[in-house]
């Protein structure tokens, strides 16, 4: 059975409450995450037993906090390759 905090290891970024958070940090210490709603900031923050009892499987889950409950998807960020790797050498002519 999956945990949150082993899905928290693998992804990139975070859906919480329909918010697209980025910025966020999972240690020893708990969960916290930060994101703009508008010109606000909003943050959230979970004990390391808040987010061991949270219920839920892959990427999906529902995380208890002190201000109620929250819904949390895990998300991996695209990354583009390499663009060295990509591209041909141009001190080499192209082939007609």
């Amino acid at each position: 059975m999956t945990t949150l905090a082993s899905a928290l290891a693998s992804c990139d970024m975070l859906l919480i409450d329909g918010l697209h958070a980025f910025d966020f940090t999972f240690d020893a210490s708990g969960l916290t995450i930060e994101c703009m709603d508008g010109r606000q900031l909003r943050r959230w923050s979970f004990t390391p037993d808040q987010v061991a009892a949270a219920t839920g499987a892959g990427d999906d889950w529902s995380l208890a906090s002190d201000e109620g409950e929250h819904r949390l998807v895990c998300m991996s960020a695209f990354r583009a390759p390499d663009e060295e790797d990509d591209e041909q050498e141009m001190d080499t002519p192209a082939d007609r």
